[in-house]
């Protein structure tokens, strides 16, 4: 069951409108890695739990806080459009500042959404379920979730240095310190699996069943030889059960592959046999 409660988690009201940036802050709202993308993201996951408890409670509380955040970042779009010039374009012309305004928005928020904001990005691409993963394996999920929460961060932090709003920069600064809470309980959770299971996902395929013998090899494969410098070409494997090694241009383990002509019925290109061309050929 969820409530809503008609309070912000946090304030989002601008000091003046902005369109412009308006469409700036599509990206964290309805991009790949955007609020409503890891608000469903945490909430798939957390339903698909089967393990303990207290995934599941930090998932769905996490998911619904940035459904919070959904909610302020649809806020703060639609009051930077609150005013903002959106008349024609040749009134617009006569004034730089507003054709300017004019020229950079996104025009599908005055015609599709009535000043409001969007499920899409920056460049008017709309949301996607395909953003969002809940594979059923914890470490692996929440391996990802920190790789979203970083990436969310990042872009908060690069529109933060792009607006000189300090009801924006308010916002952001919320914003920006929720992901780095979240980066911490992530980790946190992937430090308390790893402990439990190793690093490797899956941990409960047999380790037999592998092919062992390559499965801490370094292959270089890019011409130069700058990388056996790196933790992963030397030493002991990260998961404690190996030896890394380094091949420089590893030689290659199969034969040139021959595949069977076609059959007739699927009307493949017919290539001649031996040195001789077909007769219409000639």
């Amino acid at each position: 069951m969820f409530y809503h409660v008609d309070q912000l988690q946090y304030n989002a009201k601008p000091t003046r409108p902005d369109a412009v940036y308006a469409k700036k802050l599509q990206e964290i709202l309805g991009g790949q890695f955007g609020e409503i993308s890891v608000a469903l993201q945490y909430m798939f996951q957390g339903w698909n739990v089967r393990g303990e408890e207290k995934y599941r409670d930090l998932l769905l509380a996490t998911g619904t806080e940035e459904m919070a955040h959904v909610e302020m970042l649809a806020t703060m779009i639609a009051r930077l459009l609150d005013n903002a010039p959106v008349g024609d374009q040749e009134a617009a012309a006569q004034d730089p500042v507003i054709g300017a305004v004019l020229g950079g928005m996104n025009p599908q928020h005055a015609i599709v959404s009535g000043l409001g904001a969007m499920p899409a990005d920056s460049v008017g691409n709309p949301w996607t379920a395909a953003y969002i993963n809940a594979s059923g394996n914890l470490l692996a999920d929440f391996r990802l979730n920190l790789t979203y929460e970083s990436q969310g961060r990042l872009q908060a932090v690069r529109l933060y240095e792009m607006t000189t709003d300090p009801g924006v920069k308010d916002m952001l600064s919320f914003l920006i310190a929720r992901d780095t809470m979240h980066q911490n309980q992530w980790y946190a959770a992937i430090c308390e699996l790893e402990e439990k299971e190793n690093i490797v996902v899956p941990s409960t395929f047999p380790r037999e069943l592998e092919k062992s013998e390559v499965a801490y090899d370094y292959y270089d494969l890019s011409g130069g030889t700058a990388s056996k410098e790196g933790r992963w070409a030397y030493g002991r494997s990260m998961d404690g059960l190996g030896e890394f090694k380094y091949y420089h241009n590893p030689k290659p383990f199969g034969k040139i592959p021959k595949l069977r002509p076609a059959p007739l019925y699927v009307h493949n290109t017919v290539l001649p046999k031996g040195p001789h061309l077909p007769p219409n050929m000639g």
